[in-house]
């Protein structure tokens, strides 16, 4: 049976509006959505159809790399 994986998905708004999606995980892996909602379902969809893909290939899925999260001063 299949284990569940999560993957960090970054969120860019961009300029004209709508958010721009990648996973830092799965190269070349890019969408975007009018909403942050929309972007995400967008990422969902296509980090799915993704690791099909690998199955599909016969290559396994890449782990999520781990992400900290670094503060400094301005």
């Amino acid at each position: 049976m299949a284990r569940d994986r999560e993957y960090e998905v970054v969120l860019v708004p961009e300029e004209e509006g709508g958010f721009s999606v990648s996973v830092p995980a799965l190269p070349g892996l890019h969408t975007q959505g009018e909403s942050v909602e929309e972007a995400l379902a967008m990422a969902k969809d296509a980090i799915e159809g993704y690791l099909e893909v690998l199955k599909d290939e016969g290559r396994p899925p890449p782990e999520p790399p781990r992400i900290e999260r670094i503060t400094v001063g301005s």
